[in-house]
């Protein structure tokens, strides 16, 4: 991940923040704990909740070492736990919160749901497909568009990955060290 998670792209106005409520910043909390979750496992920290008329009704965080499966992502685990709850893969009505903007394969599953709202923390230079590189959740020839609101907790959303990732990368250059000073056979 860089290092510039948290900062806002240049293509992402202000005025994204301005509807942050109390709830939101609650909800982040549980996605955040969420993706804590998600670390203790290996996986890359991102966590994700969804939310309809104020009960959460889908818990997700990265599975996808775990579960051997490519599309376990946050958002998927959460909004499959969703649908399941709704009994219909459409979620009407609901807003999904996410530690990190969302890929493009979750962003058409997001669509494709007709989620409402997308709050989600970090911004994703890289592959962020709510407004960073692509705004599919957004896109005018789709047939349903999501309100999105992006920034929530963004530095705690981007610390978490950086740190998760900055670990990561002193594990793995300790072994590289280890490997050079054993003694060979």
């Amino acid at each position: 991940m860089p290092a510039d998670l948290d900062q806002q792209p240049q293509n992402h106005s202000e005025a994204s923040h301005q509807d942050i409520s109390a709830e939101d910043l609650r909800m982040m909390q549980q996605a955040l704990a969420l993706a804590a979750q998600a670390e203790a496992l290996g996986e890359v920290p991102v966590g994700a909740v969804v939310v309809y008329q104020g009960d959460i009704i889908g818990r997700g965080y990265n599975r996808m070492i775990t579960d051997a499966d490519p599309s376990a992502h946050a958002e998927m685990v959460a909004m499959r736990e969703a649908a399941a709850w709704l009994k219909n893969y459409r979620t009407l009505d609901t807003t999904l919160y996410v530690t990190l903007e969302p890929c493009p394969m979750c962003a058409g599953m997001l669509v494709h749901s007709r989620v409402k709202r997308v709050v989600f923390g970090a911004y994703d230079a890289k592959t962020g497909a709510a407004g960073s590189v692509f705004n599919l959740l957004q896109e005018p020839r789709l047939n349903h568009q999501v309100e999105l609101c992006g920034g929530v907790m963004a530095e705690a959303c981007a610390t978490q990955l950086s740190n998760f990732f900055r670990q990561r990368r002193a594990a793995k250059k300790a072994l590289k060290q280890a490997a050079k000073i054993q003694p060979s056979d």
